[in-house]
């Protein structure tokens, strides 16, 4: 397959999850009415509304995470159709995230009180952040894609008190000392 047509169905996967997210309800933008490149308050309204904002640094992770998780259980497909089966997973993320389930779960158990979902822009930006991530990892020697990994989770641990990893456990296992240490008590 050429080149153009795995860009084709990679568009395609990102179209369709920008409608299955309009489909739910979600607002294209920001509630506030404008598009900020950046947010950079977690609890402000504009977080995850905008097009990128701290937790855009997670996504770039699972692309990190994707890549690797790929390589090992499918190294005989192609990165290309490795990368078309990243996107998808990315999108069923997105469009999962954005249930109400997840949302009053992210409200209830995570630092995140105040989130109601992400805006489109936010999410297909999510995916494109993912994309990065995938690269990365690609082109970088597996140890460098490692590393990138952990100074990512330590930064944002440091910087938003949170990450991809303490993002997981708060949804799957939630920990009261943890998110007492999120919400710096």
């Amino acid at each position: 397959m050429t080149r153009g047509k795995y860009l084709i169905i990679a568009l395609v996967l990102i179209v369709i999850t920008g409608a299955v997210l309009f489909a739910m309800g979600r607002n294209s933008i920001c509630q506030c009415g404008f598009v900020r490149l950046w947010s950079s308050d977690i609890n402000g309204p504009e977080n995850s509304q905008q097009v990128v904002d701290p937790y855009s640094f997670t996504h770039v992770l699972h692309g990190l995470g994707f890549y690797g998780l790929l390589h090992v259980v499918a190294p005989q497909i192609s990165i290309p159709v490795r990368l078309l089966v990243a996107i998808g997973l990315e999108g069923g993320w997105e469009i999962l995230e954005n249930t109400n389930y997840t949302i009053d779960r992210y409200r209830t158990e995570t630092v995140s009180l105040g989130y109601y979902g992400d805006s489109i822009l936010n999410s297909l930006s999510d995916i494109l952040m993912m994309i990065a991530g995938f690269y990365l990892a690609y082109k970088l020697r597996p140890s460098l894609t490692v590393l990138l990994f952990i100074l990512i989770e330590i930064g944002l641990a440091f910087w938003i008190r949170d990450g991809l990893i303490i993002n997981i456990i708060m949804l799957l296992y939630p920990l009261e000392a943890l998110k007492q240490w999120q919400l710096g008590l």
